[in-house]
């Protein structure tokens, strides 16, 4: 649920004029020609919603962003939080470095450690209602699966399957300076997410609509979604908050305040073995995952309800 850096492309030639059949060297004043210089890739644009075709391909595009805006709603069955794939995947899934679905779709088939086989697509997506919406995988072939399946196409319109471009996924930060720190993260929180948040991450409803998510909780992801993993929350909040302000953060901040938020405790990881250290041992052993770490005297991965 990618790297983001724009790869310069081509470097510049300069070729020598042939002066006549003999191949003598260039007259005087002649000038060597060159290619333009380095041009720098642009994230890729999707199709804007009211270019989605009628008939029945429409339809499933539209019921796919539907399960998409309001997944709870629209994935009953599947969803145990109140989160919805739009509020990691911003802009409807368009937002380059949000893990946009242009981006995604194009990526697979693809091998990946976390689940150390190749993932089609569809069951790319499975994993997400699993970890991310701390709920249910639909089955292969069902219909949620099909419409998002078929919006992520959509999206992807025009695009070279395979190719990697600039903007998909989250931006991979350098390893920050100081190593990522509590306190400091819990000051930019306070300062910076709290407003949309909550001070206990508990986000903001309006009657049943969860206007801003979650972020810690028994509402929100559990702790084997990719978010859990600091480098994937320290590229999205660099990139993406606070909210229509994303990169005004710096590094550090946002290295800071993914410990903060990963600090807390969520859900139970679905792969739970019945004890937090062999659970670690086997799904998070890495420096990104703080489950099964202990944070200011709490041991963290032993789930909330």
């Amino acid at each position: 649920m990618a790297a983001n850096a724009a790869d310069a492309a081509g470097a510049a030639t300069t070729a020598s004029a042939s002066a006549g059949s003999t191949g003598a060297a260039p007259q005087p004043g002649a000038q060597a020609a060159s290619s333009p210089g380095p041009v720098k890739k642009t994230a890729f644009a999707p199709p804007a919603a009211d270019q989605i075709p009628e008939g029945p391909m429409g339809d499933v595009i539209r019921q796919g962003e539907q399960i998409f805006l309001h997944t709870g709603a629209n994935a009953k069955g599947f969803v145990g939080n109140t989160l919805n794939c739009v509020n990691c995947h911003l802009d409807a899934g368009r937002l380059a470095n949000s893990a946009p679905l242009w981006g995604a779709y194009l990526s697979y088939p693809a091998y990946r450690s976390k689940t150390k086989s190749v993932s089609t697509f569809s069951e790319r997506l499975r994993g997400c209602f699993m970890y991310s919406m701390n709920g249910k995988a639909p089955p292969d072939g069902h219909e949620v699966l099909v419409a998002l399946e078929t919006y992520s196409y959509w999206m992807a319109k025009g695009a070279t399957v395979g190719e990697k471009l600039p903007g998909s996924g989250f931006v991979k930060l350098p390893a920050p300076e100081k190593a990522a720190d509590y306190a400091r993260g819990k000051a930019v929180y306070e300062a910076q997410c709290a407003l949309c948040h909550g001070a206990n991450g508990e986000g903001q409803r309006s009657g049943d609509v969860q206007v801003f998510p979650p972020l810690w909780g028994a509402q929100s992801y559990n702790w084997g979604a990719g978010m859990a993993d600091l480098h994937n929350a320290a590229g999205f909040v660099k990139a993406n908050m606070p909210l229509s302000r994303g990169n005004t953060l710096s590094d550090q901040q946002a290295w800071d305040v993914a410990q903060f938020i990963d600090s807390q405790e969520r859900p139970q990881d679905p792969r739970f073995t019945g004890d937090v250290a062999s659970t670690r041992k086997q799904f998070h052993d890495t420096e990104n995952s703080l489950y099964g770490t202990m944070v200011n005297g709490k041991l963290l991965g032993q789930g909330i309800r």
